[in-house]
């Protein structure tokens, strides 16, 4: 096996590191921005529910 091999092998393994923590740090942003969207929904719709059940309805 000369160095050049040897390099490339090297080169290899770590694109495939990088690449796996790259992946992996983005589908972690992205699951957490779509919590976030998830609690603001949830959250608008309690805070309507809410808001309709304490209003006093005077006529």
């Amino acid at each position: 096996m000369n160095k050049n091999s040897l390099w490339t092998i090297v080169g290899v393994v770590l694109a495939v590191v990088i690449a796996w923590w790259i992946v992996s740090a983005l589908f972690s942003i992205l699951w957490f921005i779509a919590k976030l969207a998830i609690v603001l929904v949830v959250a608008v719709v309690v805070f309507f529910v809410l808001r309709g059940l304490f209003t006093s309805k005077a006529d």
